[in-house]
């Protein structure tokens, strides 16, 4: 086998292959790059069994092959040279040795034989869709992936994709996220968990315009331009997730998010490090917000102006949790729902964009006795 490329565009695929490479391999093969070269193209392919990730780059390509590399060392070399042209030679041993006018590298490659198979996703079912509207779905969900491995079908985004919308839902208990796009359909129904961990992979691979998902009983692919990343997925039932959603919310109010967020930030730095409870107390035109850590003997509390329709109300919730919620909205004014201080609170956009709509929900703390 024998190509030549450039050193840049050999980083930059191997920087996409890579994330699929295990940081602690059960086998020595996974911790390494499937090298091929056909039809005059250079294809790349690592997994670690659960994800794999496939890239084409431009190539000479001298003699067609296939080799297994060790990914560290050779990432770690052609990062450190400038962009010019690498050559590389692998003989019937799989000794791999690349030129560049800088010197010349050694190493031991396997068999490419041995390298394990990627799943075969040509018979699947298919949904066509941009990559923005896929990256926003992911970026908009995955912050509320649970970690839990008792809970393995928390542990990914919940796609639900339907004749005349889509829906994506993530939850670990004490948050959830449900984003709907209604422009997001497909001729049938699909509905699959991806893992938290393949989606990261998915948010850093895709670069061109578009993004095709193919969906079998046990893998999903996200292919967007040459890339291509391949994932099991989590064969769980989902949790009924509407059930959690308070239906009968009679409390309504409307602030600001930048404020809000900024002042739950400044007086969760009082809160209890165990707990990290803070106080909301809403009356007609305000919110005091407070916290206090009795074993530090600190507390703060701040009042902000808000339009609130209810009787005086306050609920207590993990100021983390609340922040990430409200760090997660893009409108400048956000909207909150509440029923009762035992119930979830219900976070929205005040304004509904025209194709998407999300809701937010933060599970509340019992609140401590202190005045």
């Amino acid at each position: 086998m024998k190509f030549s490329a450039s050193s840049s565009d050999l980083v930059k695929v191997l920087s996409i292959v890579s994330g699929a490479v295990p940081n602690k391999a059960t086998l020595p093969i996974l911790e390494t790059i499937l090298f091929e070269s056909s039809d005059g193209t250079l294809q790349l392919t690592a997994t670690d069994l659960e994800i794999s990730i496939v890239e084409t780059v431009s190539a000479d390509i001298q003699q067609e092959g296939a080799v297994a590399i060790p990914a560290k060392r050779l990432i770690e070399t052609l990062r450190q040279l400038p962009d010019i042209p690498v050559s590389f030679e692998v003989d019937e041993e799989f000794n791999i040795n690349f030129q560049t006018d800088k010197g010349s590298y050694k190493l031991v490659g396997e068999d490419a034989n041995e390298f394990p198979d990627v799943p075969d996703l040509n018979e699947g079912k298919t949904l066509e869709t941009s990559k923005e509207t896929m990256l926003d779905a992911i970026e908009k969900t995955m912050f509320a992936v649970s970690d839990d491995d008792l809970r393995p079908a928390m542990m990914g985004v919940f796609f639900d994709i339907g004749p005349e919308e889509s829906r994506f839902v993530a939850t670990d208990g004490h948050r959830l996220v449900r984003y709907v796009n209604n422009s997001l359909s497909a001729d049938g129904e699909m509905q699959f968990i991806v893992p938290e961990k393949a989606l990261n992979l998915v948010q850093k691979a895709l670069y061109s315009d578009d993004c095709i998902l193919t969906v079998t009983e046990d893998h999903a692919r996200f292919k967007s331009g040459n890339t291509f990343v391949i994932t099991r997925l989590i064969n769980e039932q989902y949790p009924n997730y509407e059930s959690v959603i308070p239906r009968d919310n009679d409390k309504e109010l409307q602030v600001s998010k930048e404020q809000m967020l900024s002042t739950v930030k400044r007086v969760a730095i009082f809160s209890s490090s165990t707990t990290r409870q803070i106080r909301l107390k809403i009356t007609n035109d305000q919110i005091t917000i407070s916290a206090q850590d009795i074993d530090m003997s600190s507390e703060a509390q701040e009042t902000i102006a808000c339009d609130y329709s209810g009787d005086e109300f306050e609920i207590g919730f993990n100021a983390s949790y609340l922040a990430e919620v409200l760090n997660n909205i893009d409108d400048q004014q956000v909207n909150f729902e509440f029923s009762t201080p035992n119930r979830a609170g219900i976070v929205k956009p005040a304004e509904k964009e025209a194709e998407t709509d999300i809701l937010m929900l933060v599970m509340p703390v019992m609140l401590n006795t202190y005045a």
